[in-house]
């Protein structure tokens, strides 16, 4: 059984994509540029921009982060994505997720010129990404990608259950997935909240994606003996044992299920450190750079 190192490879990558913005401020004059805009003070979303940011730094990438209230108007956020849009030093912009009710995300996010669409999830980018032309991925689903590639795990001919249809992780990776190309070619099924037995499907997975957001829903009785099984999940449960009396864990149960997987993502260190690398790849491509 492999443990996959997510923290290890997303490592990798950023040393890459490092090398690849020194190149191209040699050789073009600048690097990439990322705009970060954060509504709020929701905390969960205040330490995934940090860390953005602090990539940023590592990485030579110019970052610029805005930070509004809560109450801001949709017409002034629209007004500060048109900004960005216009600056030539931005090459790619990031709204933070989720946005107050009063505020349209769909209208937001549209808002955001293609080709800056780093998060990918601009319709012009789905579009792409579904009848299969190269284009800026969402960054947890092109994570994984890059996770089975770099671990060597083939999924063409493979059946890939996803457990999951949300348009951050569990659609888009099920189209990832489906296209003919390589590192893709795979028979996928789609379980979600409508699924009568989602065993019954689990059970059939050569690789098992769960993205779900219950915490240890993917038990071990729901697993094929043999079966690679990427965990997106991040649940934050009770536990006594530790200072903050709370602990993160996955959609997987990972202690029993990584008895009879072959390979298996933990929770935290898998899927998740995958999601900020794959950002900075997204910039970098924005910029016209490669690694």
């Amino acid at each position: 059984m492999t443990i996959i190192d997510g923290k290890k490879i997303s490592q990798e990558i950023q040393t890459e994509v490092k090398t690849a913005v020194m190149k191209m401020k040699s050789e073009k004059g600048f690097v990439p540029g990322l705009a970060v805009i954060l509504v709020g003070e929701n905390p969960a979303s205040q330490a995934y921009v940090k860390s953005k940011g602090k990539a940023c730094e590592e990485l030579g990438i110019y970052s610029i982060t805005e930070r509004v209230p809560a109450t801001v108007s949709e017409t002034e956020l629209l007004s500060m994505v048109e900004r960005f849009n216009n600056d030539t030093k931005i090459h790619g912009i990031l709204v933070q997720l989720p946005l107050p009710k009063h505020i349209d995300e769909q209208k937001v996010i549209e808002a955001i010129s293609p080709t800056k669409d780093v998060d990918g999830f601009h319709p012009v980018s789905i579009g792409k990404m579904m009848i299969g032309i190269d284009t800026f991925y969402s960054a947890t689903p092109f994570g994984i990608i890059e996770l089975l590639k770099r671990c060597k795990i083939d999924p063409s001919g493979k059946h890939v259950v996803v457990v999951g249809r949300s348009n951050i992780v569990g659609k888009p990776i099920a189209n990832m997935l489906i296209q003919k190309k390589e590192w893709a070619n795979a028979i996928v099924t789609i379980a979600h909240t409508a699924t009568k037995d989602i065993s019954y499907y689990t059970k059939q997975a050569d690789i098992l994606i769960a993205a779900i957001g219950r915490p240890k829903a993917i038990t071990k009785e729901m697993v094929k003996p043999g079966a690679v099984v990427i965990d997106v999940g991040i649940n934050r449960i009770e536990d006594a044992t530790t200072k903050t009396g709370t602990r993160l864990v996955g959609d997987v149960d990972f202690e029993n299920v990584k008895e009879i997987a072959s390979a298996i993502t933990p929770v935290p260190g898998g899927v998740g450190p995958m999601t900020i690398a794959m950002l900075m790849m997204n910039t970098l491509k924005a910029a016209g750079g490669r690694v």
